[in-house]
């Protein structure tokens, strides 16, 4: 009986050594070397593994920042002084980007609805019942969606049932702009401080009719524009921002206030003033 024990044992042991072996081959064949710049410049990254970028996490993103031809920049997250250290360790020149924020095309108010809506509350599952219930077809439909995918709770539901942006959180990931249905909302440079706040592409007759601060498409700030930054199509003004010199003219001319200034609510003097027309 005892030599039945030793002989099983015997073989268990060897048998072990010999899986041992096995396994101690097998990692070193088929392992991957990892490049150390990985490790570091994840370290880096903020890790908030919000999908910006296009990547399933940061440390895909850095993979790829080593492996790839991607640009630091991608990482709309990323910090400017750990983006200087990161272009440091792939040892390329870091281009400085402008910071982006998110900007809410709509103002809409409180009007009767097309019809009531009693399904999930979600932006995107609303806009499949005939379109959606708000009686201006562009705009918000308030259900918060683009504030619950927010990874840095950078947007808030308001008392207005609109999505406001919380500047010093925003990173400009775009997460919110990907999931609004009506494409309300988009990111664009911090420093330009006049936007359109409005996405209806209604004509101006029916927009007058349920919203008082809808855009009409009365082409006014498209003339008062000085840099031709501003053209009206479909009944709506539109900003090319790689124009505009943010002066504040077309805040001035649009009758129904589509157009707003941002500037005071970034502890600046409005764009008019900044610009010198105040003055004139």
């Amino acid at each position: 009986m005892l030599t039945t024990v030793i002989i099983s044992l015997s073989i268990l042991g060897v048998l072990g050594v010999l899986f041992g072996l096995g396994l101690a081959y097998a990692s070193k064949k088929f392992s991957v070397e990892t490049d150390p710049r990985v490790d570091r410049i994840c370290e880096l990254l903020p890790n908030a593994n919000c999908g910006a970028c296009g990547f399933a996490g940061c440390n895909a993103f850095a993979e790829q920042l080593v492996h790839g031809s991607l640009d630091v920049n991608t990482c709309k997250v990323c910090a400017s002084e750990a983006k200087s250290v990161i272009s440091s360790v792939l040892g390329k020149e870091l281009v400085n980007q402008e910071r982006e924020i998110a900007v809410i095309h709509c103002m809409r108010e409180t009007i009767p609805a097309r019809f009531e809506y009693n399904g999930i509350q979600d932006c995107r599952s609303a806009l499949l019942v005939n379109g959606g219930f708000t009686t201006c077809q562009y705009g918000c439909l308030g259900l918060g969606t683009c504030a619950t995918v927010c990874p840095f709770e950078a947007l808030y539901m308001g008392e207005d049932g609109l999505p406001h942006v919380v500047d010093e959180k925003c990173t400009g990931c775009g997460n919110c702009a990907k999931v609004c249905p009506r494409g309300m909302i988009t990111i664009a440079p911090m420093s330009r401080d006049v936007h359109i706040l409005c996405n209806s592409k209604h004509d101006g007759k029916y927009t007058i009719g349920c919203c008082n601060h809808g855009c009409i498409g009365c082409k006014r700030c498209e003339k008062a524009c000085p840099a031709g930054a501003i053209a009206v199509k479909d009944f709506l003004a539109c900003i090319d921002y790689t124009k505009c010199v943010v002066c504040g003219a077309c805040v001035d001319v649009c009758p129904t206030g589509a157009i707003g200034d941002y500037s005071l609510f970034r502890g600046k003097q409005s764009a008019k003033w900044r610009s010198g027309l105040a003055a004139k």
